[in-house]
């Protein structure tokens, strides 16, 4: 897992239009030349890996230690990728806010077009973004989220909380690989430039917790309402949730919705309707205290000089550099498409010097 650390202070207002129509051309390029010379998955392992997601916010222009960075990249590759035509093998979903909430109906689109069923990575964006809203309790709210794949089913996700407080954000980094237990330390990466204590229930050492919980599923819920009712009364000093935080009449709701569900995996009870922060919360504390399997508190976060940036840091953006740019790449894929790979073959070797 690579590991990285940066500062997303909250930004407002838009990329400058002539900015942002350089990012989805040069973005588009970037995708073209990768899906020519390697494959869609090379290009979903990169966009997954925190560094060079950054690295290529700040190719593109974007100021470095922006939260903009996150959501206007992934509008400019989401753009960009359309500007490619209906032939790339390659499918960018949701985005921010508004558009977060109609990421199913993007997906669902692709799957009508390619021919092929959807219904695991809709279940897989949905899932992931209630891992990182309910399972993962730091703090952030997301509002932002981005789902990516292939025809294959390969697939990987960015998204972006806020802390209202702090005024900053937190990206959040997934990636679909062989041997992924989404509920035992998921992410190819969460960047934020402070740590703290957090709940993470899908943290490796959170096993014995998601255990605890889905056994206390089984647990007749009058029971269940009884032994919070004795934990809200002896609650320890150091606690992530306050008895006067839980309402309790829909506490009781969601403990029957979960011994109805009979979920058979801390899964399970996650997907359950009704089951939020608050109810993970509350379970939480009954795994440590009644069951002593405390989950882990370790915060998970992992603590531009191309074309400059739009902030004027480090310089101002060299627009005739960023042309240039442009229009060398689009040159190497448009030689390369007919068989001339000189151009292209001289690019690799000066990315590997």
């Amino acid at each position: 897992m690579k590991r990285s650390v940066t500062s997303l202070p909250l930004h407002t207002g838009r990329a400058p239009a002539w900015l942002f129509d350089r990012m989805k051309r040069l973005c588009a390029a970037v995708i073209e030349v990768i899906l020519m010379e390697y494959d869609p998955r090379e290009l979903l392992s990169r966009i997954a890996d925190p560094l060079w997601f950054q690295a290529l916010g700040c190719a593109v222009g974007f100021d470095w230690h922006s939260s903009g960075l996150t959501t206007t990249l992934c509008g400019a590759l989401k753009e960009g990728l359309a500007s490619l035509g209906d032939d790339a093998p390659l499918a960018i979903c949701g985005g921010k806010a508004k558009r977060a909430i109609r990421t199913p109906d993007d997906i669902r689109g692709y799957g009508e077009k390619w021919g092929v069923d959807v219904s695991g990575m809709v279940a897989m964006s949905r899932l992931c973004a209630k891992i990182d809203n309910t399972a993962v309790q730091d703090g952030y709210s997301l509002y932002h989220h981005t789902f990516i794949f292939t025809p294959d089913g390969s697939w990987a996700i960015i998204q972006q909380g806020m802390n209202g407080e702090r005024k900053d954000a937190r990206r959040y980094q997934w990636l679909s690989r062989d041997g992924l237990d989404v509920m035992s330390d998921p992410h190819t990466g969460i960047t934020c430039d402070h740590t703290q204590e957090v709940l993470n229930f899908v943290a490796g050492r959170s096993a014995d917790a998601r255990g605890a919980v889905v056994d206390f599923a089984s647990e007749d819920p009058d029971k269940m309402a009884s032994t919070w009712k004795d934990i809200a009364l002896s609650m320890p000093r150091r606690h992530y949730i306050c008895a006067e935080d839980v309402n309790a009449g829909r506490l009781l709701k969601a403990f029957n919705a979960i011994h109805e569900a009979h979920p058979q995996s801390f899964r399970d009870l996650l997907e359950i309707r009704g089951v939020g922060p608050r109810t993970v919360g509350a379970l939480a504390l009954v795994s440590e205290l009644v069951y002593g399997a405390p989950p882990s508190f370790a915060d998970p976060a992992r603590f531009s000089f191309a074309h400059g940036g739009k902030d004027g840091y480090p310089f101002p953006v060299d627009r005739p550099t960023y042309e240039h740019s442009i229009d060398f790449l689009k040159t190497c894929i448009d030689k390369a498409k007919m068989g001339d790979r000189e151009k292209l073959d001289t690019f690799k070797r000066l990315g590997k010097i």
